[in-house]
């Protein structure tokens, strides 16, 4: 296996660097790649992390999924890239300074050719695409998610047409399914399709591996960010290892992560709920918090605490994380979510 300055051979583990633009400065943009080759012939793996350059929970994880002798104890191949942006990293912010917005809405998209040349995000994005979608049989992307977020995975809803046949595209997520089963975190499904693709994630990191390079890939979420959560590290590696098992790179069954959903119904992410009152936020619920539609999710108050108003939930659910900062405009979002859905996980990209 080669990718940039990293060739491994059967048995070895090996490190190098992927580069993927220069600089104005003269010295190039590069990624970290670590290779890790089993003795046995296997599927390749590809783990990505850190797109968002202060979510560092998941760049930990992804280093050190790559140690313990890896190499001697997998069939196949694991190629890793534990930080997709090093220049937010250089800023611990979530974004690069190229563009100042979200690195991972660049990747390649059926529908996404404009009349301009792509900007250098889109270029690096460009890259690291053909990159996995040349190698990969899987693919796992590690991020974290708002202050004081529970761990849960993103499972992103097949999309068919012109890509995919609906059977092709239920077959894919019959393995996206197995592989996310096995990670063993509390499973979120993605955004309803057309809500899915006004946000543009079909051009993130694990969305265009899976609904356009036809790749079983998911998203899971490590916590908060800006600092290393070391049981929730601990425990995105136990979820690596055990896609490994899935796969059969690794003996054994996938292990326990200890980690449950709050609820037993599916669940699918959700920006919610809105306040139409500006004011100063004062939560009612944290994260892991299971609800009912109905139920008070946070209060707003006036700069002297008097209450204006309260802002119910319109559905059943758990909430995964509360958004930094308390000042709120009119219509801002309150939380993150996990509300119920009865949504189907294959659905056509653009529906009548």
């Amino acid at each position: 296996m080669q990718l940039g300055t990293a060739e491994s051979k059967p048995g070895e583990l090996v490190t190098g660097w992927l580069d993927v633009t220069d600089l104005p400065t003269g010295t190039p943009e590069r990624l970290p790649v670590l290779l890790a080759e089993g003795d046995e012939d296997g599927p390749t793996l590809w783990i990505t992390a850190s797109i968002h350059g202060n979510e560092v929970t998941a760049l930990a994880a992804a280093q050190d999924v790559m140690k313990e002798n890896l190499e001697s104890r997998i069939r196949g191949t694991v190629v890793c890239l534990p930080n997709l942006n090093p220049a937010g990293l250089r800023r611990t912010d979530r974004a690069s300074y190229y563009h100042g917005d979200d690195p991972n809405r660049y990747f390649p998209d059926l529908d996404a050719e404009g009349s301009r040349p792509p900007r250098v995000q889109e270029l690096i994005d460009g890259r690291i695409y053909d990159a996995f979608a040349e190698s990969a049989d899987a693919l796992v992307d590690l991020h974290t998610a708002q202050v004081g977020s529970i761990p849960f995975a993103i499972r992103d809803r097949v999309l068919y047409g012109e890509k995919r046949s609906e059977d092709e595209a239920r077959e894919l997520a019959d393995e996206l399914e197995r592989l996310v089963d096995a990670y063993d975190f509390p499973v979120v499904n993605e955004y309803a399709a057309d809500e899915y693709v006004e946000e543009n994630l079909q051009r993130s990191t694990a969305g265009a591996a899976l609904n356009n390079a036809g790749i079983p890939a998911f998203t899971v979420e490590l916590g908060g960010f800006e600092v290393v959560e070391e049981d929730t590290r601990a425990k995105g590696v136990t979820g690596l290892l055990n896609v490994m098992r899935e796969l059969d790179m690794l003996p054994g069954d996938p292990e326990p992560t200890g980690l449950e959903a709050p609820v037993e119904f599916p669940v699918k992410r959700a920006v919610h709920p809105h306040t139409d009152a500006p004011g100063i936020v004062r939560h009612r619920v944290e994260a892991g918090d299971a609800f009912e539609a109905g139920d008070a999710i946070a209060d707003i108050v006036t700069p002297h605490g008097e209450r204006k108003a309260t802002v119910e939930s319109e559905h059943d659910g758990y909430v995964v994380g509360r958004y930094h900062g308390v000042a709120a405009y009119e219509n801002d979002p309150l939380a993150s979510l996990a509300v119920r859905d009865d949504g189907d996980l294959v659905v056509p990209r653009e529906r009548e």
